[in-house]
Parts: C-alpha cells; structure tokens; sequence
C-alpha cells in the first residue's frame, strides 16, 4: 500500500481573529503548518503528501515546501469554500490509482505523534476505514431544538472526541464521497462521517487518540 497523508490546510481561520490563517502563524520558530507537515514527513510509513490550500495561499505554501525540502510533497492543491471539498480534492487527484491509503490531517493539529501515526497505517492493514478519537471526561448533554433547554444526558462512557489523522483505502472514501455527492441534502464536517452515512455497512476503526493532539482554534490555543 502506499501510503499519503493529506494535510488539510484550505481553512482561512475566521475564529482566530487573525489576518493570516492560522495554519501560517508562528509556533515555537515554525508556522503550525511545517509542524504538521513535519510530522508526516519524518514518518517512514508515510510515502508521499499532499497540502491542500486555499488558492491564495498556494504560492506561500510551495515557498515553505521549498524552504524546508520537503521531498515527499507530491501535491499542493487548491480547496474549495467547504472542508469537505478539500477532502474531495485529494481523492480526485489519486483516484484510479490502486492500493492507496489516505491519511486525512487538520493542519490546525500540529502536534500529532508517530504513535499515531503508525497506529492509523497499521489498522488499515486490516479496515477500510479508521478514526482517531480519546474518551470524553466531561459529561455531555443534548438541548432542544432551541438550544437554550436539556432534553438528555447521554452516557458519557460510549461517547469520543473525534481527532485525526483519519485513514481511508482510497476505493471507500471515492465510494461514500461518490453517492453522498447524489444526495441533494449532502452537507459533510467529517469524512468518517460521510463513510458512516453513505457506507453504513463499512466498519469504521477507532484508534486511540492523545490529549496532546489538539486542535489550535483560538488565540489562546496557541499558548
């Protein structure tokens, strides 16, 4: 199999408040993007990457290719305004290709580990589909359709925190992205989501997540 991580980087980050996207603000001498593209580079399991940007940022983006040598960058794509059209960029670029796995990253989680990583390609050795995700330690609760009342507390053991890398055998995500594309109410934040929707017969893997793979959304995560 070969294996390529896709490093999401197409967001323009409205909630930081920033002028620059967040994936391009500074972090510890990098911006959080080299740190995420970094780590999939180091990685020996992964074989090739792909960035997708938003098309204003591409010029930045194959700068700081260039700057870091990044060999294994194959890619830098254009998104599209949705997340999910970031996705559905890579997996047109490799569709029609035989034994490929994708491994679909935030850019705004930085600090994935090798654990992880290896973790993530070791389980699509055996499923199609696999998900990274830790535990919940806060209790969680359902509102009305209002959002201001409680109408359930939902046992908080059997619930996750969604992270990623998530991985794919490139055929299933072309498949659930090729019929939920046929649905006129299609609407995607996640792509194990749309696997689970469109596929439901497909087993989805859970590996386990770290606490430390967090996602930078606001300033002050970047503290």
């Amino acid at each position: 199999m070969k294996n390529v991580a896709v490093i999401l980087a197409g967001g323009v980050g409205n909630r930081m408040g920033t002028d620059m996207p967040k994936q391009f603000l500074p972090l510890k001498g990098k911006t959080v993007l080299e740190w995420s593209v970094a780590a999939f580079h180091g990685n020996e399991n992964v074989d090739e990457i792909c960035i997708i940007s938003h098309k204003d940022y591409i010029p930045k983006v194959e700068s700081i290719v260039a700057q870091n040598g990044w060999t294994k960058v194959k890619h830098v794509l254009p998104g599209g305004a949705e997340r999910y059209l970031s996705s559905l960029a890579a997996i047109n670029a490799y569709k029609g290709q035989r034994d490929v796995c994708l491994l679909l990253h935030d850019a705004a989680r930085p600090f994935v580990s090798e654990r992880i990583i290896n973790d993530v390609v070791a389980a699509l050795q055996e499923h199609n589909a696999v998900c990274v995700a830790i535990p919940s330690t806060d209790t969680l609760l359902e509102t009305d359709e209002s959002g201001a009342l409680v109408s359930a507390i939902p046992n908080r053991n059997r619930y996750r925190r969604v992270q990623t890398p998530q991985g794919f055998r490139l055929e299933t995500i072309a498949q659930a992205y090729e019929k939920g594309l046929q649905d006129p109410a299609f609407a995607a934040t996640d792509d194990c989501g749309v696997v689970l929707h469109y596929l439901p017969s497909e087993p989805i893997y859970i590996v386990e997540g770290e606490e430390e793979n967090r996602k930078i959304t606001y300033k002050k995560d970047l503290e």
